[in-house]
């Protein structure tokens, strides 16, 4: 294992009102202030409630062409975030098991775009290590 599931991202139209959508299905916060993540009207979040941190985001498509059930020209859409410490080593060991590099972008962008082995996209995003439980933070992390 080299990764955490950092979140789920769906694409679509409109993040803040798909977000609220979200948060009245399974309770929650929109936008709760995190720094992992800028929210605007591109990118909203929804942070679940109970055990395990779970956040789902929605990022703005201006043309995006939601899935139809069974149709396999408009098949189902979405992607996972996974949080890493070091882009390089986990990159190595996705290509290893299978996945292929789509965008590395700029040296300095923290998250580069991956497919799995059937296609599926997926980001690998620079998450510094956490302190264990009960141990001060360290400054800058």
């Amino acid at each position: 294992m080299f990764g955490t599931l950092q979140c789920t991202v769906l694409d679509c139209r409109e993040p803040q009102a798909l977000a609220r959508f979200y948060a009245t299905l399974l309770g929650g916060t929109v936008n709760r202030p995190d720094r992992r993540w800028a929210t605007d009207g591109n990118w909203a979040t929804l942070h679940l409630p109970g055990p395990g941190g779970q956040v789902l985001c929605f990022q703005r498509v201006a043309d995006h062409r939601p899935p139809v059930w069974g149709d396999p020209d408009r098949p189902q859409q979405l992607h996972l975030d996974i949080g890493v410490p070091d882009l390089d080593a986990a990159e190595a060991a996705l290509v290893e098991a299978g996945g292929t590099l789509l965008d590395k972008g700029a040296d300095d962008r923290p998250w580069r775009i991956y497919a799995d082995p059937a296609g599926h996209h997926l980001c690998l995003v620079h998450e510094p290590k956490r302190p264990a439980p009960g141990a001060p933070e360290q400054p800058g992390v």
